[in-house]
């Protein structure tokens, strides 16, 4: 693979990442940059090292992967978007959590960067340099988060619930997107 493919699939791994960074955005009350960061690190160092744990575990365990993925990814992220979407019926006053500890984003990192794990299982495949390949990808990831954390802090706090009620939709609809074109139903 050459160096633009690799930066093609960084991207395109990303996206999920910056939408589910544009939703924690919106979650934060009391941003810095410091914040920022540590939220696109947390998606970055993920979408980094998954690459790498899946070029390691290669073809031994890739069938038996391949049929679990989506459906992890599925799972955590309907999970996070339904609690989101019932957040933002509640007559309650909006929950901000500027909480971005490691067990706060746990889930959210994982059920993102699981495409990763798998891309990583094909690079093997192909022989691809995995170091240059994983680092050029948490970088983007890294960047894309961090734009989009700032999007989402920037039109959070003006659109409220309706912001949160879309950025959970926005996650279950991920999440549906990777079960559909895992099972072959939807494909881009």
């Amino acid at each position: 693979m050459d160096i633009l493919e690799i930066i093609a699939i960084g991207i395109g791994l990303a996206m999920d990442s910056f939408a589910a960074s544009i939703c924690k955005g919106l979650s934060i009350k009391k941003m810095s940059p410091k914040k920022i960061c540590l939220i696109a690190f947390y998606f970055g160092i993920f979408h980094l090292g998954m690459p790498v744990i899946g070029y390691f575990l290669g073809t031994t365990f890739s069938s038996y992967a391949n049929r679990i993925d989506h459906w992890i990814a599925f799972i955590l992220l309907a999970f996070i978007g339904i609690r989101m979407i019932i957040s933002s019926f509640s007559k309650k006053k909006s929950k901000h959590t500027d909480d971005t500890s490691f067990k706060q984003m746990f889930a959210l990192v994982i059920a993102t960067s699981i495409d990763a794990l798998a891309i990583g299982v094909t690079f093997a495949f192909f022989e691809t340099n995995i170091i240059l390949s994983a680092s050029i990808i948490g970088v983007i990831t890294f960047v894309l988060s961090t734009i989009g954390v700032a999007i989402g802090h920037k039109f959070g706090g003006k659109l409220g619930k309706k912001a949160e009620l879309a950025g959970g939709v926005i996650l279950v609809m991920i999440g549906l997107k990777i079960l559909l074109e895992h099972l072959g139903i939807f494909a881009l």
